[in-house]
């Protein structure tokens, strides 16, 4: 029997071997993968992360230390987006490893579809096996064409340049890139057929359950704009898992919290997928990323929105907030302590306050505008303390759609959310928003100056990395850069 030898796979980023001379030899201490079961287990991946430095400051919740952007407007990432500057060359510089670590989780995820159902072992594992492999598989896919192609339009989605969809295992591939609408039909349909095979209750902790699906498929739908199908999957999500933390009851978050990250069982009740993070939110990213803007800070009651009350501080003055944070700039500051290991604040993976976004979202634009707020107000309830449910009302389905995409920007900080929203609404007349950022705050060197992102800016469409780029010539871009 062909075995696939594990060896780099952990050590140098799931570089397996599957070569023929290695078919019936099995090196002493080598970990082999010849059973469902282990390829089931190959699933998991703790902690898969996407750094943010490609488009995190490209929004209107974004701020930045002044110090990080003055004299780098053309020559970094950060500078470029924060100044949105598209005369600047984004197509030669590093964008750490978004991109990269995508594709190495799909190859990983394709390694197991392309095996499991030939090695030996049960049946129920094999077809488990290939479902989650599937499923996630999906997910990688979506962040990658909302990323680096155009939001999704019924009008032009079949033209427009998206990416490349990889569906086998071939480290010498170099596949052509797919329109954003054959992507969008690929993930749809690996989402179908593996959500039978899920299960409730996954045997193993962390690995994606059948809310998680459905709650993946109502995303995918939003953005494919089959609201009716969004709102069908988010509810069937919410039948399995409709549970919301209640802030309003939090006075503290202390490493006594009950919501502490814990592999995705008896931590936080919310999280639907508990293995993916923002790496921005450790260490010295978390300062530079982990801001909100003066414009978003003022959107929230600081006094009674626990969101903004357990999580953010806008004044601070020592220790190492300080080094990295502006005082009298008006923005506001994550404050990581109380989150690490205290709080899982879930920045990228879906969460169920998400769904109950997309569910109303979706009963808003089908004319159910009363339904719409009675779903948002699930939300409130859970966040603002005092808030009185019979205040959720809106006077027409525009009024409902601006309630609901601000409470994303209060409930869905930081990861993919506002630059994504900002990309799928900017091609809608009624929600499209031309950004306008007044630079530097603070800082006297030079003067201020308004700069401004148009809702069809290029800057929404991230260039392809110059590495993959050069590894597979048929990688155009989808912008004129």
């Amino acid at each position: 029997m062909k075995k696939l030898l594990w060896i780099i796979f952990l050590a140098a980023g799931f570089m397996v071997s599957a070569c023929d001379k290695y078919i019936d030899i099995t090196p002493k201490g080598v970990v082999t993968v010849d059973s469902a079961y282990t390829y089931y287990e190959l699933i998991l991946m703790p902690n898969r992360t996407y750094w943010p430095t490609c488009y995190a400051l490209l929004t209107d919740d974004a701020y930045s230390k002044e110090s990080n952007i003055l004299g780098n407007e053309n020559t970094t990432l950060d500078g470029i987006n924060y100044t949105f500057n598209e005369s600047a060359d984004r197509t030669e510089l590093a964008q750490n490893n978004l991109y990269e670590n995508a594709y190495k989780y799909i190859l990983r995820y394709n390694i197991v579809i392309d095996n499991i159902m030939n090695v030996p072992g049960e049946e129920r594992i094999k077809q488990l096996g290939m479902a989650e492999a599937r499923l996630l598989r999906a997910w990688e896919h979506f962040v990658v064409v909302n990323t680096y192609a155009k939001a999704y339009n019924p009008a032009t989605a079949a033209t427009d340049g998206g990416i490349a969809i990889m569906d086998k295992y071939d480290l010498e591939a170099s596949p052509k890139k797919s329109t954003v609408e054959e992507v969008y039909s690929f993930i749809m349909k690996e989402i179908d057929e593996a959500l039978p095979y899920l299960q409730e209750t996954p045997d193993l902790l962390g690995h994606p359950s059948k809310a998680y699906g459905y709650g993946l498929k109502a995303l995918v739908c939003l953005f494919h704009r089959d609201w009716q199908a969004a709102k069908d999957a988010a509810e069937q999500c919410l039948a399995l898992n409709n549970t919301l933390v209640d802030y309003t009851k939090i006075s503290r978050v202390t490493s006594n919290t009950d919501y502490r990250y814990t592999g995705g069982k008896d931590g936080n009740p919310e999280v639907l997928d508990p293995t993916t993070s923002s790496v921005g939110f450790t260490g010295t990213l978390m300062y530079n990323y982990g801001q909100i803007s003066k414009e978003l800070t003022d959107l929230f009651d600081q006094t009674n929105d626990q969101r903004y009350a357990l999580f953010f501080q806008n004044n601070i003055g020592t220790g190492a907030y300080a080094y990295y944070f502006e005082v009298g700039a008006g923005a506001s500051c994550w404050l990581s302590g109380a989150t690490l290991n205290r709080f899982y604040y879930s920045t990228v993976g879906l969460r169920t306050a998400e769904i109950y976004l997309i569910k109303a979202e979706c009963q808003a634009r089908l004319g159910d505008v009363s339904g719409a707020m009675k779903t948002l107000a699930q939300i409130r309830k859970n966040r603002i303390k005092g808030f009185d449910e019979s205040s959720a009302t809106a006077s027409n389905v525009k009024d409902a759609m601006n309630q609901i995409i601000l409470e994303r920007r209060k409930e869905l900080l930081f990861g993919f959310h506002r630059f994504w929203d900002l990309k799928r609404l900017n091609i809608e007349p009624d929600y499209a928003k031309t950004i306008t950022r007044e630079f530097p705050v603070i800082s006297t060197v030079v003067p201020k100056k308004k700069y401004v992102l148009n809702p069809n800016s290029r800057m929404y469409i991230i260039p392809f990395p110059k590495s993959a780029r050069a590894r597979n010539p048929h990688l155009t871009l989808n912008t004129d850069e």
